[in-house]
C-alpha cells in the first residue's frame, strides 16, 4: 500500500490534479477519527443532503463537501492546524470567492460533543 508521502511528486498541471486525487483517495480510506466519527453522524443524507469526503477543489483537498448546498467543513486537529491558522484563512478565502461556505470544527468538539458538533452543520446548512 502506498503511503501520501511515497506518491509522485508531479509539477504539471494533469500531475498536479492526479496527485490531489491520489492524496484524497488515500485520505478517504485512512480518515482521522474525528473526521470518521463526524462522517458517520451526517452521512446519507442525515441531514438532508448528501456529504462526500475528502474532495478536490482547485488547489485543495476538503475533509467534507456538500455540493446540494455548497458546504465545506472542514475538521482542524489542534496539534496541525494550530500552526496554519494564515494558510486556512487563505485557503478559505479562495473557497468562499469559488462560491463555497466553510465551516471549519475542532476536532475536540467532534471527539466530546458531537451532537454539538452536528449542530454547527445543521445550522450551517439553513
Amino acid at each position: 500500500m502506498q503511503t501520501v508521502t511515497s506518491l509522485p511528486s508531479l509539477t504539471n498541471i494533469q500531475g498536479r490534479k492526479a496527485l490531489l486525487q491520489a492524496r484524497a483517495r488515500f485520505m478517504r480510506h485512512n480518515p482521522t477519527p474525528s473526521e470518521a466519527l463526524l462522517f458517520s453522524a451526517i452521512r446519507g443524507k442525515r441531514l438532508g443532503v448528501s456529504f462526500k469526503r475528502q474532495v478536490v477543489i482547485g488547489a485543495a483537498i476538503v475533509d467534507f463537501l456538500a455540493p446540494a448546498a455548497g458546504l465545506v467543513i472542514e475538521v482542524d486537529g489542534d496539534a496541525y492546524h494550530a500552526t496554519r491558522t494564515s494558510a486556512d484563512a487563505s485557503r478559505d478565502r479562495k473557497l468562499v470567492r469559488a462560491g463555497y461556505t466553510v465551516l471549519r470544527i475542532p476536532a475536540s468538539l467532534v471527539q466530546h460533543n458531537l451532537p454539538g458538533a452536528v449542530a454547527l452543520v445543521q445550522q450551517a446548512l439553513r
